[in-house]
């Protein structure tokens, strides 16, 4: 099933998003109603809390007083830390049922507040965040919810701020505008891209990313590191280094839109194992026909007509190509691929150089070649270059 992490700061519009893709389908599994059912009177929850904090948390027929139990953790960090101790867990474990009861050609879209603040967002095929300007959430909280001015003010600062859930957002919906516009932002998502990412991941397809070069996006390398942190999510408990590569890891260098993805593993047999079936899982499927790399010349170090082996995986996202290589430690592939990196992030005229060759080789090569099948002068020579300059700076991958 494709799970997808939904978050958005209190009073931005979340549980509209949520109802709008339940419509359209998804299972959702919502945070907020599971955190209630977990503190319902009688519960181990409950009880758990009223050790905490007393009884002056709770109403006179014993039930949580939540009016009372958010005035004290919002005004206090500890009391707010002593809290998420105990009711984390258990809407952690609770959702993993509800999770695990979906059929598994779902879309299950898990309504999380505080995803980033927990740590969530790397246990997810996709997240997506609802941002809405401050003042208007304002305006919502005291509107809707009866809160005061300076109780809706301390309830979004207690949360994570716009920066941060950006940061763990593969798709932002933007909440300015009016219910319409929200739902025409969501059904277009659910169509283009969760849908086919579903589909995608059950099937263990892989998107292809375009061969054609397009201009530097400044985004790549949080793009990256968004990914990274899936990667490494799905191989834990394994601690493999995890490296951006390829063009989009050089800053101001424009190249195809896709990722690369440079995963350092013991062995090809370790790459062939559990770990090929986590990355399938997380939502980067084997590509099955690929062994190895073939160097663009002859004669480079392990190189030669024979390539370099690894094995490649891709994304089954339909908005982010994605290419995670597999490669070796210490191999000649494993370490070509770092040094051409760092060479081309110290050396703009190379960068260029590059850039022109790569749109020459896109443009010449025919309409169903992929990228590394053909072969131009430059790639040799940057090679030799690359390698007296890690030999004078005494570089190390």
């Amino acid at each position: 099933m494709l799970r997808v992490g939904l978050t958005g700061g209190i009073g931005s519009g979340k549980s509209a998003v949520a109802t709008r893709l339940a419509e359209r389908g998804a299972v959702i599994v919502d945070s907020d109603r599971i955190a209630r059912e977990v503190v319902a009177p009688g519960t181990e929850g409950l009880a758990a809390i009223v050790a905490a904090f007393s009884e002056r948390v709770l109403t006179a027929d014993g039930a949580l007083d939540r009016a009372a139990l958010g005035a004290l953790v919002f005004a206090d960090a500890t009391a707010r830390r002593r809290l998420e101790e105990i009711t984390h867990p258990r809407v952690r474990a609770r959702s993993a049922e509800l999770i695990a009861a979906a059929p598994a050609d779902a879309v299950v879209v898990n309504d999380v507040p505080l995803l980033v603040e927990v740590g969530l967002a790397p246990t997810y095929h996709l997240v997506v965040v609802v941002r809405t300007a401050v003042a208007i959430r304002l305006e919502r909280l005291t509107r809707t919810r009866g809160m005061s001015r300076a109780e809706a003010e301390r309830r979004i600062a207690a949360q994570a701020d716009d920066a941060r859930r950006r940061a763990v957002a593969d798709v932002v919906l933007d909440n300015d505008g009016g219910l319409d516009e929200l739902h025409a932002a969501v059904d277009a998502l659910w169509s283009a891209r969760l849908v086919p990412y579903e589909r995608n991941v059950r099937e263990q397809r892989v998107v292809p990313g375009s061969p054609v070069p397009t201009t530097p996006d400044p985004t790549w390398p949080q793009q990256y590191a968004r990914l990274a942190a899936r990667i490494r999510h799905a191989l834990a408990p394994d601690d493999l280094r995890i490296d951006h590569v390829g063009s989009t890891a050089v800053p101001g260098l424009a190249g195809r839109d896709v990722i690369d993805v440079q995963v350092s593993v013991p062995s090809l047999a370790e790459a062939d194992g559990p770990v090929a079936r986590r990355l399938a899982d997380a939502g980067f499927p084997r590509v099955s026909d690929v062994r190895g790399d073939r160097p663009r010349w002859v004669g480079a170090d392990g190189g030669g007509d024979e390539g370099w082996e690894q094995r490649l995986h891709g994304s089954a996202d339909p908005g982010r190509p994605v290419a995670v290589h597999l490669r070796v430690a210490g191999s000649p592939g494993w370490r070509h691929a770092l040094l051409m990196r760092d060479h081309l992030r110290v050396d703009p005229d190379q960068r260029a150089a590059y850039l022109l060759v790569k749109r020459e080789l896109a443009a010449s090569a025919p309409d169903d070649a992929g990228p590394g099948t053909a072969d131009d002068p430059w790639f040799a020579e940057e090679y030799l270059r690359a390698q007296a300059w890690a030999a004078q700076t005494g570089w190390r991958p």
